[in-house]
């Protein structure tokens, strides 16, 4: 009976880390450093990526695929994800905007996306304010 017991403890124990081990699996780099190989004067963007899933940001707040006809498709848990650079440039957007931010360029795809989350954590949390700031993103 005590076997049983300890064959049933020890079973489950392999199952949760097993579990966890595929739940901590494959959620990207800790840290990322964004090139975009088009701009003319390059100005990498430094990603913190663990740092964001860490405050409890959703892969979907970034990630996202694209429809046949070239919209936005919302990500889904287990979606491939490709570098940005894939559609975010002159030959599969071209024209795409947003506002002032042009979606068919890395530049304004990103400053579409992250300056306005950016901005309305620093308005939220005085002591964020930082974050408002290029050398947040764009370390010298």
């Amino acid at each position: 009976m005590v076997k049983k017991v300890l064959v049933a403890i020890a079973t489950s124990a392999l199952i949760f880390c097993g579990i966890a081990t595929l739940n901590a699996a494959d959620k990207g780099p800790a840290e990322i450093t964004i090139e975009n190989p088009d701009a003319k004067k390059p100005k990498p963007a430094y990603f913190p990526h663990k740092a964001h899933q860490d405050a409890g940001l959703a892969c979907a707040e970034c990630h996202h695929g694209m429809g046949d006809d070239g919209a936005q498709v919302a990500y889904e848990e287990g979606q491939a994800i490709q570098k940005c650079a894939e559609c975010h440039n002159s030959d599969v957007l071209a024209g795409k905007t947003k506002g002032k931010d042009k979606l068919d360029t890395l530049k304004g795809a990103f400053h579409a996306n992250c300056l306005a989350c950016h901005k309305e954590v620093a308005e939220k949390d005085e002591a964020k304010k930082d974050l408002k700031k290029c050398s947040t993103c764009h370390k010298k």
